[in-house]
């Protein structure tokens, strides 16, 4: 599956913008994200990420491909459901991935017909926006569609994760 998606720094004003589009609230979660490195590769240099997400909702591992295009952050993404986080993570480690850098964020999620509008407060940084939906062979339409949104509200993407601009102030 494509993840589409794009990341713009969020004013006071977001969350009425997002409402004035009809979207409708889903939920508010706490994310904490630990990234690894790889043994086999630069995950800096290939573009790729591999982490485990929990939250409320439970735990995922994500492996995030590298981007693209040169506008969005739309990326091959696959997600496994995991029972126990804490195992997981010594597994990675136990085959040569090491914790390398954590995240943290509130969201709070709306939906709007396919897309997703995620309002992030992220440790460190600030506010943002993401808006994502997903595809396979229409991915490039669904592109076209998120950065008419992102336009809409007159915000320019940012193609850098949060994990790129955390680092980036250390």
């Amino acid at each position: 599956m494509i993840e589409i998606e794009v990341k713009a720094k969020a004013g006071s004003d977001m969350l009425a913008k997002i409402k004035a589009t009809g979207a409708v609230f889903l939920a508010t979660e706490t994310h904490r994200d630990v990234y690894f490195s790889s043994p086999l590769r630069d995950f800096k240099k290939t573009d790729e990420a591999l982490r485990i997400r929990i939250k409320e909702a439970g735990a995922w591992l994500t492996y995030k491909g590298p981007k693209l295009d040169l506008k969005t952050k739309s990326r091959k993404e696959i997600a496994v459901k995991i029972e126990d986080p804490v195992a997981m993570e010594q597994l990675l480690i136990s085959l040569g991935f090491l914790p390398y850098a954590e995240v943290k964020k509130k969201r709070t999620k709306y939906a709007l017909d396919e897309l997703v509008f995620s309002l992030d407060e992220v440790e460190g940084l600030g506010a943002f926006l993401e808006v994502e939906t997903s595809g396979e062979n229409d991915w490039m339409l669904r592109r076209e569609k998120v950065l008419r949104i992102l336009d809409h509200f007159g915000l320019e993407s940012i193609r850098k994760s949060y994990l790129e601009l955390l680092d980036e102030q250390t």
